[in-house]
């Protein structure tokens, strides 16, 4: 059955639609079947019930749905009840705030032209058809015009994102009714069924299947153009509905939107947002986006990744690609990537990462504690800091839970342990650092030069991903958030 999804071309809008009052959320009733996306067995107890109130169960609405698969290629009859035209598409507003979009217009082909009816002059939109109000109507020529969306070109059989359910939907059919006294856009229909009865003869069409709808508050729509050119995509309610979604539900729609829609979600995200959810990425899927982005935005995703996630990526990249986005990156930067290149993947050099901070013993806990809190670094990823002497020699690894349980005005320099801190060397394999990890059973460990001065942390994930790489990547809970 995959293969009737459609390509479509991007969606059509037109100018000044109707102004109109938001319609609230309908009644909370039964879970929606049929998702078409992977199962997410994570989502919580409260995003369900969330989720759950939102469902098209409003007796009313549910008696008043119309099918678009079935409406379109209906008749569409005047006041009289001639016949005018058929239908073609139905428009809705797309730019603006409602939760569910207001019907607008429709285009009818009327002889061998596209005409557009105000949706002002609708009476009733029926499963055998539309009626309108007037025997008489002024049908203009249809024109693609910014903000609004043509459903069956622009919307079905394209891309969602289920952002209560966590996962990507097609829309196998998309369902209207009457709220508040306009016609609307009230669901989308994800289930094999309706894909069948659109497939079947042209008398299942008419009959939509409510029981399988996710209520259109749930959804988050990609493919909103602009005079023909793609934009950013529009996030309902200022974001909230994938702000609220973790990294790793974020990498997994990533994983499973095409390539234009996942532009779209990562152009929505800010670099540390999108930086999160790619390290959660499959390595292959992650060089797959790397290579479809642009190298300016490819470099800020890197720069934003920690830096062993982000070496992890560059390995999965070709010389050429990994020049290209070079070019554009800062230079320090590229210098310290092309530093950890250098270094086999199963020695220690070839894992860590170079996020750590370094204190002096002479400070106390509450400079380290207010330098901490000034860090624009990944302080998720710290479990300790990194103690040197005047010559940047380590001293010791010490534990962020001894800056919690000491008073602030303690010197460094009293809390350094009298054995020598638990380090590696940059050539050191991953099975000796695995065993150096596991016997001080710590939850990262330091790599040191020759000199004894830092160089870089390894998270115990690290190991874990650098000892089975084909299992991909591993990511234990932080301490800090």
């Amino acid at each position: 059955m995959a293969s009737s999804f459609r390509n479509i071309l991007p969606p059509q809008r037109m100018t000044n639609p109707p102004s109109g009052e938001h319609p609230e959320p309908l009644a909370a009733g039964t879970q929606a079947a049929g998702h078409s996306g992977r199962s997410r067995p994570h989502i919580g107890r409260n995003r369900r019930r969330q989720r759950g109130a939102r469902l098209l169960a409003n007796r009313t609405v549910r008696d008043s749905i119309v099918s678009l698969a079935g409406l379109v290629g209906r008749p569409v009859r005047n006041q009289s009840g001639l016949e005018i035209g058929r239908l073609v598409d139905v428009v809705c507003k797309w730019a603006g705030q409602e939760a569910y979009p207001p019907v607008t217009g429709l285009v009818v082909r009327v002889g061998r032209r596209l005409a557009f009816v105000d949706a002002s002059r609708i009476d009733a939109m029926e499963n055998s058809g539309v009626r309108l109000s007037s025997a008489r109507l002024d049908l203009r020529d249809f024109e693609a015009r910014p903000g609004e969306v043509t459903l069956a070109r622009g919307v079905l059989d394209h891309q969602l994102v289920d952002v209560d359910g966590v996962q990507v939907i097609r829309a196998a059919d998309l369902y209207l009714a009457a709220v508040f006294g306009r016609y609307c856009l009230v669901g989308v229909d994800v289930s094999l069924q309706s894909l069948l009865r659109r497939l079947g003869p042209a008398r299942w069409r008419q009959t939509p299947t409510p029981d399988r709808v996710i209520d259109w508050g749930a959804i988050q729509p990609f493919g909103e153009t602009s005079a023909g050119a793609a934009s950013e995509v529009r996030l309902r309610t200022s974001n909230q509905g994938l702000q609220r979604l973790r990294p790793g539900e974020l990498a997994d729609l990533l994983e499973d939107l095409l390539r234009p829609e996942r532009q779209k979600l990562l152009d929505s995200l800010t670099p540390e947002e999108a930086a999160d959810a790619l390290e959660e990425m499959d390595p292959e899927e992650l060089a797959t986006l790397l290579r479809e982005a642009p190298p300016a935005q490819a470099s800020v995703f890197l720069v934003a990744m920690e830096p062993d996630e982000a070496v992890d990526a560059l390995r999965d990249l070709n010389r050429e690609e990994r020049s290209e986005i070079f070019a554009v990156m800062d230079a320090e930067k590229v210098a310290e990537f092309q530093r950890l290149l250098g270094y086999a993947e199963d020695v220690a050099g070839g894992f860590m990462t170079t996020s750590f901070i370094v204190v002096s013993a002479s400070e106390t806990i509450s400079s380290v504690t207010a330098r901490l809190a000034a860090s624009d670094g990944h302080q998720e990823e710290l479990d300790a800091v990194t103690v040197v002497d005047n010559d940047g020699v380590m001293l010791w690894d010490l534990p962020i839970l001894q800056l919690l349980v000491n008073p602030p005005n303690t010197p460094i320099a009293r809390l350094i342990g009298d054995d020598d801190p638990v380090t590696v060397g940059i050539q050191a394999d991953v099975r000796e650092v695995a065993q150096r990890l596991i016997d001080a059973r710590r939850l990262s460990i330091m790599v040191i030069d020759d000199e004894g001065r830092p160089v870089g942390r390894i998270q115990a994930d690290d190991v874990v991903d650098a000892l089975i790489p084909e299992r991909g990547r591993y990511h234990f809970p932080r301490l800090l958030t």
